[in-house]
């Protein structure tokens, strides 16, 4: 093998017996395993030959394979190459040196390869419909390249060199590639040609495409961008048709709104203060109207809040059936709410908005019931959970536990998917929110009108929807009461749902968490003894009433009422059973209300009865002076008093709905107790209120005089000295230092300046203030109709410390400018 190189095509005559054995050297490389068709290489020594030899040490040295020249393979005598490694005891690192790699050498380990098999392979795979040439040279010595595949041919001119690299950095190799036929030139230059035409006219088309689209995008940007100003500009458009139509409605209703609470400071008996009421409540209801359309604003724009305010939800009872009871009695609807003991008298949220949720709601239940009952129920979330005893949804769907013996929706699918009956939802929601003070209440609206058709149900919570195409037309509004009620719902941190059967009745019901004004229990009661929402309360208590229903749902509703002025209440279903009570019990009683279905019945009973409640006075006058006979309607017109009624004087009629306003003034009539009209309402309240403002002088300024004398009479009831202009130049000049004003109400709408203009000079008028001891900061806050969210915020911009909305109650008033007073 020593001669290889130099005669690298000899015939190799191979006997085995007659090799010669290695010279003596330091070490020994013999082969120790090759592969069968190999084997007669096995015990020759590798390091014999001189080439051999140096291939062996650059392996062992460098770490990588080695490659030999090519050589004559024993056997078979064509044309190969052997591939050497060596193999190490032990990983090295890659920057070990060479004589680490020595001495780490275990034995190497070698690859034989025929070049003209390994090259025709690679010619199989590179095969086309013309036959290559292939040439390939060992050319480690430049001036003597060695053949090791290929003819040698020569002449075309026509060929490519490729290096090859067989993983050994000292061998080199070329392969020389050629066609063995010229190709045909003309053809393939003009088929080369048109194809670089026809490419050449796809870029120019895709070019002039994408050029076209880029400015087709532009264009269509740009006219968007114009939409979107439009769109913005509309939008804008109607914030200001909203503002503007709100307060030129707004100003005249305080001016209404102002002088009915003005009216009920004046001389009024109980029946005059009932309309005042009623008359306050109707104006409120038209002002809520325009607070629906600025809502769904408001809503649209995400910009809708909550108050947090004290507030007695009873009262607002109260007024939500005064508001509607009219409509109730003209129809014969029986109307009622229960408020459940266990709810709070005091609480802390957005009485407004809460107010807001239950008038669209039986609004739209008054709107679709001619016949039967509409019923609101409050109570705590956690005792529907466990079902008490007054609980509508809890009780049978049967029409005799039913308000008015009509059949009703089953409440109970109206909630069932609530959150908070969840059962992970109550009990967990019920511990963390008696910690945080926090009320869940559950609110129920449940009417015997015409249902809800099954199409229309998916989509009646979409605003402006109306369940049928006639139904504005014949009953009226603007189909967003109820979107507006989901969505305070759910900012109220409760949920809203609904039952529906058509020609049976709907159930609304949602749930809302407010604030326990007083989370000690004893607090609550004294709250609920010391707080009650009428003033001719303490002239009932120690009184006992009977009531005689046979209906359930609708006695617990009377004695609910009955209870919030004092009253003891003890329930019989007949007039049988109340005879036996007044004849039988121990204590007296002091008025028997009897409902209209019970008297109407049978007149030879109720006349049976009378002469008996008669007899049993006149008989035992120990029970003192005879019980007062109330008889219970839904509509006054109803009910007609005959010779029976006579034999106990005149019944007193008490028309339904029930509240605690209209029973006491009913009561007082009848029994002949409290103020009947003679002493000023809210005489004694006055007294209390008139040192609050005690000499305070307070500046309005207002271009409207109603609104004016509106002002300054809340404020006087309150003790303040008024002063009232009615323009921003008059305010400047009563406001130049020094002055004797504490405070001013300023509005914003008026000629010549406005109100935030005037405030803007009043302030750089203080400021260029010299002597700091003549500089007073005044409050001035804003008075005006205007409620939209950017009024708000040009009052804090251009000075102002407060906002009162217009319409506004005395006691608004007084708690915004009350503020910046020091108590003394």
């Amino acid at each position: 093998m020593d001669t290889m190189e130099q005669n690298p095509v000899h015939e190799d005559d191979y006997v085995p017996d007659e090799l010669e054995p290695s010279p003596i050297h330091e070490e020994y490389a013999p082969v120790i395993f090759a592969q069968d068709t190999i084997s007669h290489v096995i015990s020759i020594d590798v390091l014999s030959g001189k080439e051999d030899r140096e291939n062996v040490l650059r392996a062992r040295e460098s770490g990588k394979g080695v490659l030999t020249a090519p050589f004559r393979l024993l056997k078979t005598n064509r044309l190969g190459v052997i591939l050497t490694f060596a193999v190490y005891k032990r990983d090295l690192p890659s920057n070990a040196t060479p004589n680490e790699r020595i001495q780490a050498t275990d034995g190497y380990l070698g690859g034989v390869f025929e070049i003209e098999s390994l090259v025709e392979k690679l010619l199989q795979q590179l095969a086309s419909k013309q036959t290559v040439l292939v040439n390939v040279y060992d050319t480690t010595n430049q001036t003597h390249s060695i053949p090791m595949y290929g003819s040698d041919v020569s002449g075309d001119e026509f060929y490519h060199v490729s290096f090859l690299n067989f993983g050994d950095p000292f061998r080199k190799h070329e392969m020389h590639c050629r066609f063995k036929q010229k190709p045909p030139f003309p053809r393939l230059a003009t088929g080369t040609s048109i194809g670089i035409l026809v490419i050449a006219l796809l870029v120019g088309h895709i070019f002039h495409a994408t050029v076209s689209r880029i400015a087709k995008v532009e264009d269509d940007y740009q006219e968007m961008m114009v939409l979107k100003k439009r769109a913005e500009a509309a939008d804008v458009a109607k914030s200001q048709f909203l503002a503007t139509v709100s307060h030129e409605i707004r100003t005249p209703m305080n001016g209404v709104l102002g002088m009915m609470n003005m009216l009920m400071d004046t001389d009024l008996d109980v029946t005059q203060q009932e309309y005042v009421r009623t008359a306050q409540g109707s104006g409120k209801a038209l002002v809520s109207i325009i607070n629906e359309v600025l809502d769904q604003a408001k809503i649209e724009s995400g910009k809708i809040e909550l108050e947090a305010v004290l507030f007695d939800i009873r009262s607002i009872m109260d007024d939500v059936l005064s508001l509607f009871s009219e409509k109730s009695q003209g129809k014969g609807v029986e109307l009622a709410v229960y408020v459940s003991d266990q709810v709070p008298q005091q609480l802390i949220g957005d009485p407004g908005r809460f107010r807001q949720i239950i008038t669209n709601l039986m609004g739209n239940s008054i709107k679709f019931t001619d016949k039967g009952h509409i019923f609101v129920t409050i109570h705590l979330v956690e005792e529907v959970f466990h079902s008490i005893e007054v609980e509508r949804e809890s009780t049978s769907k049967d029409a005799e536990h039913t308000l008015s013996g009509f059949p009703v929706a089953d409440g109970r699918r109206s909630w069932e998917g609530f959150r908070a009956f969840s059962h992970e939802g109550p009990l967990g929601s019920f511990s963390s929110t008696s910690s945080n003070d926090l009320i869940s209440l559950i609110v129920s609206v449940e009417d015997t009108g015409d249902g809800i058709p099954l199409e229309s149900q998916p989509m009646i919570f979409t605003p402006f929807m109306q369940v049928g195409p006639s139904i504005s037309r014949k009953h009226g509004g603007t189909g967003i009461g109820l979107s507006i009620s989901k969505c305070l719902v759910g900012l109220m941190n409760g949920e809203i749902g609904f039952v529906s059967e058509p020609k049976i009745g709907s159930t609304f019901t949602f749930t809302a968490v407010f604030t326990n004004a007083c989370p000690n229990s004893n607090e609550l009661k004294t709250q609920q003894i010391n707080n009650q929402p009428h003033p001719a309360t303490s002239e009932f208590n120690g009184m006992a009433a009977l009531v005689i229903d046979p209906r359930p749902v609708r006695a617990e509703v009377s004695r609910y009422h009955i209870q919030r002025l004092g009253v003891r209440v003890e329930i019989v279903s007949d007039l049988k059973q109340g005879l036996s009570t007044v004849t039988d019990g121990d204590a007296s009683v002091n008025m028997i209300l009897i409902e209209q279905e019970v008297w109407d019945r049978d007149s030879s009973i109720s006349s049976h009865f009378v002469n008996n409640i008669r007899k049993v006075v006149e008989i035992d006058k120990g029970k003192g002076i005879p019980p007062k006979l109330f008889i219970l309607v839904n509509s006054s017109s109803s009910f007609r008093a005959g010779s029976t009624a006579s034999c106990l004087h005149n019944p007193t009629v008490v028309t339904k709905p029930l509240r605690a306003s209209m029973l006491a003034a009913s009561l007082q009539r009848a029994m002949g107790v409290g103020n009947k009209g003679n002493p000023r309402n809210g005489e004694h309240q006055g007294l209390s209120l008139k040192h609050l403002l005690s000499g305070r002088k307070i500046l309005i300024v207002d271009d409207n005089s109603v609104n004016r004398t509106v002002a300054a009479g809340a404020l006087k009831k309150y003790g303040a000295g008024v002063v009232c202009v009615s323009s921003g130049i008059e305010a400047i000049t009563m406001l130049r230092p020094p002055h004797q004003f504490d405070a001013c109400f300023m509005d914003i709408q008026m000629p010549e300046m406005d109100g935030f203009e005037a405030t803007r000079r009043i302030r750089e008028i203080e400021n260029s203030v010299k002597d700091r001891e003549l500089f007073v900061h005044l409050p001035i806050l804003a008075m005006t109709a205007d409620v939209m969210q950017a009024t708000h915020q040009e009052c804090s911009k251009c000075g102002m410390d407060g906002y009162v909305s217009k319409p506004f109650e005395a006691e608004q008033l007084y708690r915004e400018v009350s503020k910046f007073f020091q108590s003394s």
